[in-house]
């Protein structure tokens, strides 16, 4: 049977001739989750501006009296903007790192 030979770790990982480095500290900063301005997504105020759009049309046909227009986009946004709301509510938090 072998005997089994030991090696001290030094012996195998000797040090480095020269002394390492210590890396300089630095400080990282980001506002970017505490920000209120990181929610202003090109994505999300194209989506609301164009349901607000859609809003201020159904408004206006409403004051002209074109009130069967207006009723077929009521049934439309019924739908649309519930949708609409779940998707960019899915899409920010998907995309916003925390």
């Amino acid at each position: 049977m072998r005997k089994t030979q030991r090696f001290p770790f030094r012996k195998i990982f000797s040090p480095s001739p020269t002394p390492l480095k210590k890396p300089r500290p630095f400080k990282a900063y980001s506002f970017v989750p505490f920000s209120p301005l990181a929610m202003l997504d090109p994505t999300i105020l194209t989506i609301g501006g164009i349901v607000l759009g859609i809003a201020i049309i159904e408004r206006i046909l409403e004051r002209w009296g074109v009130i069967d227009l207006v009723d077929q986009f009521a049934k439309v946004m019924r739908f649309i903007l519930p949708v609409t709301f779940y998707s960019a509510l899915i899409y920010f938090f998907a995309t916003f790192i925390f």
